[in-house]
């Protein structure tokens, strides 16, 4: 009977503290992600020779990850997915890099990229294996698993809209124009659904714009954000003022955009160096800011932890890592998660 008691005890107070943390707004938890969450590997027989010509640029991008759905179901709360337009279709449908090495395995055997969408991958050529070629195929696993997870915490979705130059030889992406913005917009309603969506438009409410809601603190409870997707823009310069063109403080967008303090669309940052010591005071002030523990394998193939333990110091609410999971790669003990192998807390900026 006794046993008994404390285990109700026990339930009580798990209740209890689930229910503080709803209480809590989302600017005020910390979440742990992932970075490029579609990649696949290069194939290593392809992987083999563009090392051979450049063994320092292809030793940054020798990372994978499982799919979308595995990764959600570990408990991360935050997805990278970059866009290529593609509105004609076939743009990317036969990568240069099949031709370079025989023996690959097929690619694209149901015959996706031939149709016109936005595609999802790392870099024309030779970075273009994806567990999700393409964005409506990652709309569509973010649904199901939704669904099956209705209660799920808010999950964060950084974009980068991929359009910059590239070397001789590959294939010239498509610049995103502000129609084209307009097709992401609608596509991530059409296939996820707008009621599973956080946007500006809830978040400045009243306000006069974004910016003053979010230093107001006008972000949802984590209660209300809870089986929900948050999309961000993550792009700098003319990509953020082609998407905020005729939307001032992001009305009417479905996206937040990386816009700079002080500007009315001003709401969720990047800050990819996390021992930036303007983060916390970002934080304090009221927006979201997204940071990275590692970038380009380097923290992880030396077990350095210090970009980490930076970024969770720092407040910042995102933090993304190319290892939740130990490299597959090559051989090293890093990998990333909050204590108790979590990947969500509350922030310790504001834990009291």
């Amino acid at each position: 009977m006794k046993y008994f008691s404390l285990t109700i005890i026990s339930l009580f107070s798990i209740q209890f503290s689930f229910s503080q943390i709803d209480l809590l707004h989302i600017n005020k938890i910390q979440v742990i992600g992932s970075h490029n969450s579609y990649k696949k590997a290069i194939d290593p027989l392809l992987f083999k020779m563009l090392s051979k010509r450049d063994s320092v640029s292809m030793s940054k991008i020798d990372y994978s990850h499982v799919s979308l759905t595995e990764q959600l179901n570990l408990g991360l709360c935050n997805l990278e997915i970059d866009v290529y337009s593609d509105t004609a279709g076939g743009r990317y449908a036969h990568p240069r890099g099949l031709d370079l090495v025989p023996g690959q395995p097929a690619y694209d055997s149901e015959g996706v990229m031939k149709q016109p969408g936005f595609k999802v991958f790392h870099i024309p050529e030779i970075d273009f294996r994806s567990n999700s070629l393409t964005f409506r195929q990652c709309l569509e696993e973010l649904k199901a698993w939704s669904s099956a997870h209705k209660n799920h915490y808010p999950v964060f979705i950084t974009m980068n809209a991929k359009d910059d130059d590239m070397r001789t030889g590959f294939t010239a992406p498509e610049k995103f124009t502000a129609e084209i913005f307009d097709a992401l917009d609608k596509e991530i309603i059409t296939y996820l659904g707008k009621e599973n969506l956080i946007i500006p438009d809830q978040v400045r409410g009243k306000y006069k714009s974004l910016e003053s809601a979010v230093n107001a603190g006008n972000w949802p409870l984590l209660k209300e954000a809870r089986g929900r997707f948050i999309f961000i823009l993550d792009e700098t310069g003319n990509k953020i003022k082609t998407y905020v063109q005729n939307h001032p403080s992001l009305k009417g967008r479905v996206l937040f955009a990386n816009a700079e303090p002080g500007s009315p669309e001003a709401a969720i940052l990047i800050r990819n160096r996390p021992q930036d010591s303007s983060i916390s005071t970002l934080v304090k002030k009221g927006y979201l800011v997204r940071t990275r523990a590692d970038a380009d394998t380097k923290m992880a193939r030396v077990n350095d932890r210090s970009d980490f333990e930076a970024a969770c110091k720092s407040g910042a609410q995102i933090i993304t890592t190319d290892y939740y999971y130990k490299s597959t790669h090559f051989k090293s003990d890093y990998s990333i998660s909050f204590d108790g192998a979590t990947y969500f807390r509350i922030n310790p900026i504001f834990k009291k």
